[in-house]
């Protein structure tokens, strides 16, 4: 029963549904680990395409599991890493809601806020990193990966695809180069 694609899936997902503080990019070097390393149901390059196919279509970001789900079992396996990827922290959210409204305003309340949002963003960051390690782009990616951190810490307000255009056509002018 534990070699069911579809329980292996669980397996892997479910936790990670409760690491993904901050949204789904938080979980991205963790899946990407799991799916790629350990269980090898695709390639880094394969992680790779299908992140990009889950930025670039509507919905959340999370659409990366459902695609490996679909890769590994289809569209049970889709329906099945979407399950586990929704359900474990929905569950979790709630009796945190209910738990929260109660002690609003307490001091552990207040520490438990402040010590989340570091551990979040870091995971968002480890994320980012892994995602640069596996494309292989070199000293550009980096410059421009940490260029638009800088300018979205500068100007959020700054329209993301202004800033995707922009890092496209330094891409194009440094292959040309190359």
């Amino acid at each position: 029963m534990r070699d069911d694609p579809l329980i292996q899936l669980i397996i892997v997902i479910a936790p990670l549904s409760l690491l993904a503080i901050g949204g789904a990019s938080a979980i991205y070097a963790p899946l990407q680990q799991q799916t790629v390393d350990v269980y090898h149901w695709v390639s880094a390059r394969e992680y790779l395409e299908l992140f990009a196919i889950a930025r670039v279509t509507p919905g959340p970001g999370s659409m990366l599991t459902t695609l490996i789900g679909w890769k590994v079992a289809g569209f049970l396996g889709a329906l099945a890493a979407t399950l586990a990827l929704y359900v474990p922290c929905s569950m979790l959210c709630y009796g945190a809601a209910q738990t929260w409204r109660r002690y609003r305003g307490t001091k552990w309340h207040s520490a438990v806020e402040n010590g989340l949002r570091p551990i979040g963003a870091g995971l968002m960051i480890a994320g980012g990193v892994m995602i640069l390690r596996i494309e292989h782009s070199g000293w550009p990616g980096w410059v421009v990966a940490f260029a638009v951190l800088g300018v979205m810490t500068w100007r959020p307000a700054i329209h993301p695809m202004l800033l995707l255009a922009i890092g496209g056509a330094l891409f194009v002018a440094v292959r040309a180069v190359s």
